[in-house]
């Protein structure tokens, strides 16, 4: 590799659902073989419609208990998300999702949500997601890429937040290092590499979280693969927090 680049593609319409993201995508971005595609969360949400006006939630007496001071239709959304609440704090919520995704809220988010008075949920599948655009990409262009859903997660003992994959096509998801010596011939023993995760964060960078801009392109790295997002996921039976 002589060098990585990563360039945001800008100029992209607000989103709706029913969207051709890869036909958008290909009118704003010349692509290359190997690229990665690194789309933000929201963007595959809203093209397949996974938003919720709250004026249409009712919330339950669960929700309305653990809301305090917030909004209890908010919270109703969130535990609808959830498969185990694990911690609350006041109206903040971290849970596990049906993905197996520990983080607050569910993934449900109003911040760049299409109008006021909305949520926006993760995908329902965002390994499959990824899938589906990287075909459709290759369909358009004929060029063999990998895509990448990020979101935006804390991080346990550390503060700030850095987008992750949570779903992923076409790319080395873990690179495992297990077996192999360093330099001075140490065995390294458990040492696995989040590439995707890695891969996410850095196009965060060029994407923003004001900016709208939601796809960002990844160049010069050799991470082809057939991994999924889903391998990020810490196995129960390693979970030294559960």
């Amino acid at each position: 590799m002589t060098g990585l680049a990563i360039f945001p593609v800008r100029d992209l319409p607000e989103l709706q659902e029913g969207d051709d993201l890869a036909q958008l995508i290909t009118e704003r971005a010349e692509l290359e073989d190997g690229d990665v595609l690194v789309v933000a969360q929201k963007a595959i949400s809203k093209i397949e419609g996974r938003m919720v006006r709250l004026d249409d939630v009712e919330p339950s007496a669960r929700a309305r208990e653990l809301a305090g001071d917030g909004d209890p239709r908010r919270i109703e959304v969130i535990l609808g998300e959830a498969k185990r609440v694990l911690r609350t704090r006041g109206s903040l919520l971290i849970t596990e999702t049906r993905h197996g995704f520990i983080c607050a809220s569910s993934g449900v988010d109003a911040s760049n949500a299409p109008e006021p008075g909305t949520v926006v949920l993760l995908p329902v599948d965002p390994d499959a997601s990824a899938e589906r655009l990287r075909a459709q990409l290759h369909e358009l262009t004929g060029r063999t890429v990998g895509v990448v859903v990020s979101d935006s997660f804390g991080r346990p003992w550390r503060q700030g937040t850095t987008d992750v994959a949570i779903g992923a096509a076409g790319i080395e998801v873990l690179r495992d290092l297990k077996g192999a010596r360093d330099p001075i011939g140490y065995e390294l023993r458990t040492t696995m590499i989040a590439i995707a995760d890695e891969i996410a964060g850095a196009a965060e960078l060029v994407m923003g979280k004001l900016d709208r801009v939601p796809v960002a392109v990844v160049r010069g790295l050799d991470a082809g693969g057939d991994g999924q997002a889903q391998e990020l996921v810490m196995p129960a039976e390693r979970n030294l927090f559960p």
